[in-house]
C-alpha cells in the first residue's frame, strides 16, 4: 500500500485532517509539519482561557468556546472543543489561527486578509472585519482571477503561501453573487462555501490592496509610511516581527487603497478599476 502524498496549506504540511484533502494542496517537503488533534470536552465552552504565545508554545482562545494548544517542536495543534469539529470547519476557519502562530515561529509573517494572483504574482488584500473582503475575492474568482487565500495571508521572504481552496460568504453575498453552497454553521456563523481553483503552493508577492468603504469608487496609490501602519494593524499575531528589516521591505512594495461604495451594482466597475490598476504595475 502506498502512503498518501502530503498535503497542506499556508506553507504548512498538515496531518490529522481526514476529509479535508479537497481543500488542501500538495505540500512541499521543506514546509513545517503540524499534526492536528481534536479533544472533545463538554466543559470547554465554559472554561476560562487566556491567550498566550512565546517562541515555543502558544494557547489561543476560540470564539466558539474552547482553545488551541500549539507546540513548535514537535509541530502540533491540539483543539479542545465542546463538540466535534467537521473537516469543513477545521480547514476553514479553525486552521487560520494555527497557520498564523506557526508561521511566526518559522520566521514568516501572517496577516488578517486574503489575496489574489495576477500573472503568477500575488497581491495581498487586507481589510478590517466587515469590509467585504471575501465577497470582493469571490467576485474576482467569478472572473477567473486566482484567489490566493481568504482568511489569513502568510508571507515568507516575499513569497505568499496559498491558503485552503475555499472562500466562505455570508448569505446576502452568496445570493447576490450566485455562488457558494450552504454548509450551515462553521465557526461562529453560517457560511456559504465557494470552492476555489487549484493554485501553486507559493507565489511571489507583488504588493498590497487595502479595501475601504467610500461614496465613490477609486483606486489610489498610497505611500510606504501609510502602508506600514496598515500592515502592522492587520498582523495576525501579537508576537513581534522576527525580522523588522524584512517587514519594512514589505511596506515598500506597491500599495493601493481601494475605495468602493456599499452597492452591489457598483461591484463590476470596482473590479474593472482594480484590475486595471494592478495590471499597470
Amino acid at each position: 500500500m502506498t502512503s498518501q502524498a502530503p498535503v497542506g496549506a499556508y506553507g504548512l504540511r498538515l496531518s490529522g485532517l481526514p476529509g479535508a484533502e479537497a481543500a488542501l494542496m500538495p505540500a512541499e517537503p521543506g514546509w513545517p509539519h503540524v499534526a492536528v488533534e481534536i479533544t472533545v470536552d463538554p466543559d470547554a465552552a465554559s472554561t476560562l482561557v487566556h491567550d498566550y504565545a512565546d517562541r515555543d508554545r502558544a494557547r489561543a482562545r476560540l470564539r466558539t468556546g474552547g482553545r488551541i494548544d500549539l507546540e513548535r517542536e514537535p509541530g502540533r495543534a491540539v483543539f479542545t472543543v465542546p463538540k466535534p469539529l467537521s473537516a469543513e470547519e477545521l480547514v476553514h476557519p479553525f486552521l487560520a489561527p494555527v497557520a498564523a502562530l506557526v508561521s511566526s515561529w518559522h520566521g514568516r509573517e501572517a496577516f488578517h486578509g486574503g489575496g489574489l494572483a495576477l500573472e503568477g504574482a500575488a497581491w495581498g488584500v487586507l481589510a478590517d472585519r466587515e469590509a467585504g473582503k471575501s465577497s470582493l475575492l469571490a467576485a474576482l474568482a467569478a472572473r477567473d482571477v486566482s484567489v490566493v487565500s481568504d482568511d489569513v495571508l502568510v508571507i515568507g521572504q516575499n513569497e505568499v503561501f496559498a491558503g485552503p481552496r475555499v472562500i466562505d460568504l455570508r448569505e446576502e453575498a452568496a445570493a447576490r453573487l450566485g455562488a457558494g453552497k450552504d454548509i450551515g454553521i462553521a465557526g461562529a456563523r453560517e457560511r456559504w462555501r465557494l470552492p476555489l481553483a487549484p493554485l501553486g503552493g507559493r507565489l511571489s508577492l507583488a504588493g498590497w490592496v487595502f479595501p475601504v468603504w467610500a461614496e465613490e469608487t477609486a483606486v489610489l496609490r498610497i505611500q510606504a509610511s501609510e502602508a506600514i501602519e496598515l500592515l502592522l494593524r492587520n498582523r495576525a499575531t501579537r508576537l513581534p516581527p522576527r525580522d523588522p528589516a524584512a517587514f519594512l521591505q514589505l511596506s515598500a512594495l506597491p500599495a493601493w487603497e481601494l475605495r468602493r461604495p456599499r452597492s452591489w451594482e457598483a461591484l463590476p466597475g470596482t473590479l474593472d478599476r482594480l484590475l486595471e490598476a494592478l495590471g499597470a504595475v
